[in-house]
């Protein structure tokens, strides 16, 4: 895809997500559907905490010369940072605050600024462009998740 395609797609993230939990009760939130599948609330949490990973990575491969970008264990953060005990409300707000900052960066962008990279401690090789197209889809693959968790389905 191209890079305004790219970031229609990254600015309808968000929207996708809150229409997934549209309605959605405690119970709703709190399904899973297999014994190691998220739940919906704590997909809402990851969605914050992975957003807010991402800000971070953006602005380091911006502003760093050959920049490292550091994964994270997503199950370790899921629970040492309590994902299934907490309201999804902040998080929701989290996202939406942390996109539009992404946004509003990405838009201002010249081709200079769009060609820089860096390295992924896990991926290796990573572009701005790489960066773009994992986020975009990102809200839109677990909205879908939830949409499922919802639903009691994997």
């Amino acid at each position: 895809m191209d890079r305004t395609t790219l970031l229609d797609r990254y600015r309808t993230g968000f929207d996708d997500v809150v229409d997934a939990l549209a309605g959605a009760t405690a119970a709703d939130l709190d399904r899973r559907p297999a014994p190691d599948a998220w739940t919906a609330r704590e997909i809402a949490h990851h969605l914050a905490d992975s957003e807010t990973n991402s800000y971070v990575r953006l602005r380091r491969l911006l502003a760093e010369p050959n920049p490292i970008v550091h994964g994270y264990d997503e199950a370790t953060w899921a629970r040492v940072l309590h994902y299934g005990a907490r309201p999804v409300d902040r998080s929701l707000a989290v996202l939406r605050s942390v996109r539009e900052a992404n946004l509003e960066l990405l838009e201002a962008l010249d081709d200079h600024e769009w060609a820089r990279h860096g390295w992924h401690d896990q991926a290796g090789a990573y572009s701005l462009a790489a960066w773009l197209q994992s986020y975009a889809d990102h809200s839109h693959d677990h909205a879908d998740q939830i949409r499922r968790a919802r639903a009691g389905q994997v």
